[in-house]
This record gives structure tokens, C-alpha cells and sequence, in this order.
């Protein structure tokens, strides 16, 4: 069985976010990128299915420029097999590669490697668009199973079991693969690459291919007019009894 796990350079989880002067993005210099977590969920998975025996290869893929290797390493690093990096220099955080062409690009490359299975993050944290892998899996007209806290591959490995948390509990879903499954948090807990495994990683192919190879273009189909950071958050008040809790609350913040 062949994995294909899309991973993506996003601001790290711990930075906070700085917005441009000018209000027109987000201030990325000096700034610390990593994978998306959403994506280190995924190719962990991934990795745990090949230590089962389950799977046989691991390809992780991104998009964007020359940095983006650093991503594909740590993946490597982790345990996929080989990589590929679509090339572009459009800037792949929010405003940048827009989630229909990377869903296109992703489509492109499945096609041309044809894994079994698509593991990716349901969503990256800087863009938090949610629906790459639905537009993955409706392009490839596959079947999808979204928001996995839960994985199992049977024993024939033509089908999969996915459990996934839904307001009301736990709701289970039966694919066929080839199918797109994207990961939610309590999937798993990502390890951490060891410095064996990072030196191995420098090893491991990792393949550059171009957008207009792919035949996918990056024509932005929406535009940022304004990015602003959240109002400042005021500070709390203490109260020195219940009743006059219950009277600022329905007074004051009118709340009840």
C-alpha cells in the first residue's frame, strides 16, 4: 500500500502573530515556520501504518518555494519514504496558493503516483480553510472521510474504518480506498524526529516538480482586502458576591 501525505510550512503554533503595518497580511519576517500540526498528525499515522506492516511506501508532498525542503525533511526525517515539492514562488500562507489549486496539484500527483491512500491535515492553521481534502476527493471522485479520530485498514486492504467525533458522539465510517482521510487531533500524538533519522533524511529522494509540468495554475480567485489583528481583550473585573455577579451579567453584558 502507497501513502500520500500533503504537508504544508505554516507559522509555528507557539509564535504569535504579528499583522503588516500596512494591514494588508500577516508580518512573516524573522518569524519561526514549521509543519502544520494538523500534517504532523497525518504522517505520523502514516508511519504507524507502515511499522504495522500495512503500508509499503510514504510519500510526503508541499508546495512553495526553496524552503519548503525543510518541511518535506522533517517528514522524511520522520519516517516517509521520499518527497516532492511542487515549486512556486507564490507564498503558500494566507492570501498565497489557494486551497482549489492545491487540491488540483495534489490531484495531478496522485494520478501520476497512484497511492492507495491520501492522509492530510483537515486543515492548516494559518489559512483554516478546511477544504483541500474535500476538493481532493471530489476532483478524484473518491470517497472521503474527514475530521479521523480513528484509523483502521482491513486486512485486505481494500477498505478502511473511520471513527470520527461529530457533535452527538462518535460516528464510524466504512471507504473503499483509494479514498482521501483527513486527520483530526486525538488521531495520534506526533513524535519527534531523532538525529539519526534527521541525518538519514538528507539521504532520502526528494523531487522537484514544477506547477506548469502539473498544468495547474496559481491565479488567485479571491483577494485580501484587510487583515487586522483582534481587538484587545479587557481586562476582568472581581465581584464580591453572587448577586452582584448576576446583576453586571444582566445588566452590564446584558448575557442573561
Amino acid at each position: 500500500m502507497k501513502i500520500l501525505v500533503p504537508v504544508k510550512r505554516a507559522i509555528d503554533y507557539n509564535v504569535k502573530v504579528r499583522v503588516k503595518t500596512d494591514n494588508s497580511g500577516v508580518d512573516l519576517a524573522n518569524v519561526k515556520m514549521s509543519m502544520n500540526p494538523f500534517d504532523e498528525i497525518a504522517i505520523e499515522e502514516a508511519v504507524r501504518l507502515k511499522e504495522k506492516g500495512v503500508a509499503s511506501e510514504i510519500i510526503a508532498i508541499s508546495i512553495g518555494p526553496a524552503q519548503v525542503q525543510e518541511t518535506l525533511r522533517t517528514a522524511l526525517a520522520v519516517g516517509a519514504d521520499r518527497a516532492i515539492r511542487i515549486q512556486t514562488d507564490v507564498p503558500t500562507d494566507l492570501g498565497g496558493v489557494e486551497p482549489l489549486a492545491v487540491a488540483k496539484c495534489l490531484k495531478a500527483i496522485v494520478e501520476k503516483e497512484n497511492p492507495d491512500l491520501v492522509i492530510m491535515g483537515k486543515q492548516s492553521i494559518d489559512d483554516d480553510s478546511n477544504q483541500t481534502g474535500q476538493m481532493l476527493a471530489a476532483l478524484l471522485g473518491w470517497p472521503q472521510a474527514t475530521f479521523a479520530s480513528e484509523l483502521n485498514i482491513s486486512e485486505s486492504k481494500d477498505s478502511a474504518e473511520v471513527t470520527r467525533e461529530i457533535d452527538g458522539g462518535l460516528e464510524t465510517l466504512g471507504v473503499k480506498l483509494p479514498a482521501v482521510v483527513t486527520t483530526d487531533l486525538r488521531l495520534n500524538e506526533p513524535r519527534y524526529a531523532s538525529l539519526p533519522n534527521i541525518m538519514k533524511a538528507k539521504k532520502k529522494p526528494l523531487d522537484d516538480i514544477s506547477a506548469e509540468e502539473l498544468g495547474v495554475s496559481f491565479e488567485p480567485r479571491l483577494k485580501i482586502l484587510n487583515v487586522s489583528p483582534p481587538p484587545v481583550r479587557e481586562a476582568g473585573i472581581k465581584v464580591d458576591s453572587v448577586d452582584s455577579l448576576i446583576d453586571k451579567l444582566k445588566n452590564e453584558a446584558k448575557v442573561i
